[in-house]
């Protein structure tokens, strides 16, 4: 029998894996994963941005976390030789009623921090030549990795730390028992103490398979990336985001 389950081997569940066997090292983990490799959809398949948490609620938990893990997550990518680079992000008003927003996220910035300023449209012209604005906030500690690397990497380190993990193998059902859990899956049966969902997009879902009746439904939406051809990658030096 396991001691803990994770159900999905994206960057949630494998983190989870792994910070599971940190705090608990004689306990068995396992990570079942239904593609043929880690970090398949939504980790792998994503703009691969570090926030900087410069929108959010002064003073709530996501800003407190999303600051504390973009400094994590750059220690951790320089301890595992991943590439990653911190290029800044550039917010920019490109109306003149954006400009009253854009004050308010600069004061959010300040509130939660963060190492932000104002700038001019010829300072954002003088780092972006190609971006035309009325004005725009500079924030430094954004920035941006292949988050499809950092899911491999957390799965090297839960199986060196003795967790077992699994690809091509579904959940497809899920039995409560006075001891736990059995997830019969497309590989046999697993008995588990602690059965843990983290199966992204799918995890209502998987929550259903377990007998839960979530509230809330998942819908997923498609989004689509352009990449530069490498002789253009030089027209843009930052992140650059319009006032939301």
């Amino acid at each position: 029998m396991y001691d803990f389950a994770i159900i999905g081997g994206g960057i949630v569940g494998l983190s989870t894996a792994l910070a599971l066997g940190t705090r608990y090292p004689d306990a068995k983990v396992l990570v079942l994963e239904k593609e043929s490799s880690w970090a398949f959809h939504q980790t792998g398949h994503n703009s691969g941005v570090i926030h900087s948490g410069i929108y959010y609620k002064p003073g709530s938990l996501k800003a407190k976390l999303c600051r504390e893990g973009n400094r994590l997550l750059v220690e951790f990518c320089q301890e595992h030789g991943i590439q990653y680079d911190v290029c800044g992000k550039v917010i920019v008003a490109t109306e003149s009623e954006e400009l009253p927003v854009l004050e308010n996220i600069y004061q959010r910035g300040l509130a939660n921090g963060l190492n932000v300023s104002k700038i001019s449209a010829e300072e954002v012209r003088e780092i972006e030549p190609h971006v035309s604005c009325l004005a725009g906030i500079k924030v430094p500690s954004a920035g941006i990795v292949n988050y499809k690397q950092v899911g491999k990497k957390y799965a090297e380190l839960v199986e060196k730390a003795g967790g077992e993990l699994r690809l091509n193998t579904k959940v497809e059902r899920i039995v409560s028992n006075s001891q736990g859990q059995v997830l019969e899956t497309t590989q046999g049966a697993f008995e588990v103490k602690f059965a843990i969902n983290c199966a992204g997009l799918y995890s209502d879902r998987v929550a259903k398979l377990g007998g839960v009746n979530p509230k809330a439904k998942i819908v997923p939406f498609r989004g689509e990336y352009y990449e530069l051809k490498p002789e253009k990658r030089g027209l843009v030096k930052h992140l650059i985001y319009p006032v939301p």
